[in-house]
Formats: structure tokens, C-alpha cells, sequence
């Protein structure tokens, strides 16, 4: 076998939640390219139209499915609509997340201290609550497969200290200790979990902080590689989890942060800006 066959996911079915932008449409096109039928799912139908259409010009299936996982009972519905448009499921990857939002919705950064805790419960709602019920929802399609494979967009943020992030920090490392646990439950059925932890990556929705100097300039400065990644870097590490080629990865949090979390890379004489977080109180 080519050794580029292990990342194939021929006729494979699978499912991208937060599929509209950023890392979501990015993964939603590597599977489609890898031979994947699709399910793609935001909380409004229009915002997939560009996701879909990619996916058809790479001669796939693309089902488009809207819903709010901030609601009850949405995400576990989204997955039965998503089998049941595509026969079944192999793959899944969870990547719809959110933080905290201002009223015009642009993110909300305030210590924990002084948040709101309906901020701290909407997070939850989606990064936690959506993720466990989508899980549930999606086992048992995932051990009618052969190939199946589920995949967990946390983040970096669940493994290092993430000031005026608090809640969002703290659904994403539940989401690596949940992907743990299910592995261990998991695998003799045959599915394997796994968990993915995205460093500063430039997205739409890290715009408020990539396109900010002060603030872009003291993050990178923590990043051994020194620069934001791209989504096309993230999205090699999905496909690999995603497919045959870690047959034998289970219960792993793969880490694509420029180096981030190495202990003391980020002291390793790079010259850091004052931190834009330090009078916060």
C-alpha cells in the first residue's frame, strides 16, 4: 500500500459540526478531498451555502443541516439528521465551539472575576453540554462502522493558562478528559476518540485578536515558531486522526501550537511585550 492511501477516507461518511468557516469549512473540504460524503452543520442554513458548494466541486455529498447546539436537544438531533442523510456514520469531528459575546456579538474578554455567569452557561451549554450529547447521539452509528473515528476540536486553551478565557479554557480541557474517557470506553467497540488542541490559529473568529497589535504581537511572542498558524495547518492533523492512518491512536490530545505548551519553550530567549492582561484586577 502507498503510504498516502492510509489518509483516504473513500466513501467514507462524515460529519463537521460548525462547518460554515475557519477550521470547520477548512476540515469539511480536507474530507470531502480525501473521499468523504458530508454532513455539515452551523446554526443557520445560509452560512454552509460556501462549505457545500466546495464539497459538491470536489464530487462529494454534501448535506447541509442548521440548528443551535446552545439549544437542548439540537446537537443529538443534528447527528440523527446527519446518519440519516448520509446511511450511517464513520467519522465525526466536533469542531463547533464559542465564547463569550458582547451585544454586538463580537468575543467577550473579562476576568473571571467580574463575568456574568449567564456568559459562563452559554459557553458550557455549547463547548460542553453540545459535545457530551453529540457523543452520545453519534456512538451508536459510530460501532456499526469499520472505520470509525471521532474527533474533538478543543484547543490550546485547555492545556495552558488562558487569562479572560477562563470559561472557554475550562470546556476545552473537559472536552480532553472526556476524549480520554471515552476512548478507554470505546475501544474495544471499535471507535476510536481523539482530541486536537489548535494553537493561536487565524480564524474569523480569533480576528479580535489576531488583527489587534499589542495583542498579537505579546501572543506570538509566547509561540516558540513565532506566528499565528493557518487553518490548512490544523486541518493535516484532523485528517490524520480522522483516518486510517492513526488506526492505532486513541485517548490523544494532538497538539498543533507552534510549540506553546513545550514547559519553558516560551522562555527560551524570545523577548516577550508587557502582557495587555496585567492590570486587569
Amino acid at each position: 500500500m502507498n503510504a498516502l492511501d492510509l489518509f483516504r477516507l473513500d466513501g467514507a461518511r462524515a460529519l463537521v459540526t460548525g462547518g460554515s468557516r475557519g477550521i470547520g469549512r477548512a476540515v469539511a473540504e480536507a474530507l470531502a478531498d480525501a473521499g468523504c460524503d458530508l454532513a455539515v452543520t452551523a446554526r443557520t442554513l445560509p452560512a454552509l451555502d460556501a462549505t457545500v458548494r466546495a464539497v459538491a466541486e470536489r464530487g462529494r455529498k454534501a448535506v447541509a443541516l442548521d440548528g443551535d447546539l446552545a439549544e437542548p436537544g439540537v446537537a443529538a438531533a443534528l447527528v440523527d439528521r446527519a446518519a440519516a442523510a448520509l446511511g450511517g456514520l464513520d467519522v465525526v469531528v466536533h469542531n463547533a465551539g464559542t465564547l463569550p459575546a458582547a451585544e454586538d456579538g463580537s468575543p467577550l474578554l473579562v476576568p473571571l472575576q467580574h463575568a456574568e455567569q449567564r456568559d459562563w452557561e452559554t459557553v458550557v451549554s455549547v463547548n460542553l453540554n453540545a459535545t457530551a450529547a453529540v457523543c452520545r447521539a453519534a456512538h451508536p452509528y459510530l460501532v456499526e462502522s469499520e472505520r470509525a473515528s471521532l474527533v474533538l476540536m478543543s484547543s490550546i486553551a485547555g492545556i495552558v493558562g488562558t487569562p479572560m478565557m477562563e470559561a472557554y479554557a475550562a470546556t476545552k480541557a473537559a472536552q480532553l478528559s472526556l476524549a480520554r474517557s471515552l476512548a478507554v470506553g470505546w475501544a474495544r467497540s471499535g471507535v476510536r476518540v481523539n482530541a486536537l488542541c489548535p494553537g493561536w490559529t487565524r480564524t474569523d473568529m480569533t480576528a479580535f485578536a489576531s488583527e489587534a497589535g499589542a495583542l498579537s504581537e505579546w501572543l506570538t511572542s509566547h509561540v516558540p515558531l513565532g506566528r499565528w498558524a493557518t487553518v490548512d495547518e490544523v486541518v493535516g492533523a484532523t485528517l490524520f486522526l480522522a483516518s486510517p492512518a492513526s488506526s492505532f491512536v486513541t485517548g490523544h490530545a494532538l497538539v498543533v501550537d507552534g510549540g506553546l505548551a513545550v514547559p519553558d519553550g516560551g522562555l527560551a530567549g524570545h523577548p516577550k511585550p508587557p502582557s495587555p492582561f496585567a492590570a486587569t484586577g
